[in-house]
């Protein structure tokens, strides 16, 4: 028992907290996905993760658009440049925005690598994004149905000065007009803290 609570205590390094918050985006977009029924079903599979079950996707282009965002994240995560992650889903035939996904992110900029690692459990921390995680799935018995085929784009907001990947260009903010907005948790690892919400079209009545 006493090793398990020395390697829970372990603190919090820069690195460490990038590799957990970017980890969470990885969760949360795929259950986000697949809650809002942009992919069919099947094409996800159950993970454990958090003392959940979690659904990720099986889909080998998805998969590799997804990790490669979320290491190009932890990469900005682990320089303090990343302020923001917006997941917009919007209807294939209109290009309409229905939804918008969007996780602030405050970092610490005092923290460095070879600061003394921050107090904090794993497990604190993954009681919070456990939360965060629960939410999202929640939010399917308020959001309006998707009634239409929709696409998502993942926007990423960064410090100004950033040099951004060949494959990846400039995007407008996507808001949507008339709608609704819903605040989610949000958890911090003491370095990184993401904060959550959603808006949403409110659907003509």
């Amino acid at each position: 028992m006493a090793k398990q609570a020395v390697r829970d205590q372990q603190g919090i390094t820069l690195r460490g907290s990038a590799e957990i918050v970017a980890e969470f985006f990885s969760y949360g977009i795929n259950s986000i996905l697949y809650q809002r029924g942009i992919y069919p079903p099947e094409t996800f599979t159950r993970v454990q993760k958090y003392g959940l079950t979690l659904l990720v996707t099986t889909d080998s282009e998805l998969k590799n658009y997804l990790n490669n965002v979320v290491e190009q994240m932890k990469e900005w995560l682990c320089k303090c440049l990343v302020q923001r992650l917006v997941v917009v889903i919007s209807s294939i035939e209109s290009n309409e925005v229905l939804e918008r996904w969007q996780f602030d992110i405050e970092c610490d900029k005092t923290a460095k690598d070879e600061s003394v690692p921050r107090e904090k459990s794993q497990k604190a921390i993954q009681d919070e994004i456990r939360s965060v995680i629960r939410q999202i799935t929640a939010t399917v018995t308020f959001l309006p149905l998707l009634e239409t085929a929709c696409a998502f784009d993942l926007l990423i907001y960064t410090d100004k000065d950033l040099a951004v990947p060949e494959k990846w260009e400039e995007s407008g903010p996507q808001f949507i007009a008339n709608s609704e907005e819903v605040r989610l948790r949000s958890f911090t690892t003491t370095i990184h803290k993401v904060n959550s919400m959603v808006a949403y079209k409110i659907p003509f009545p």
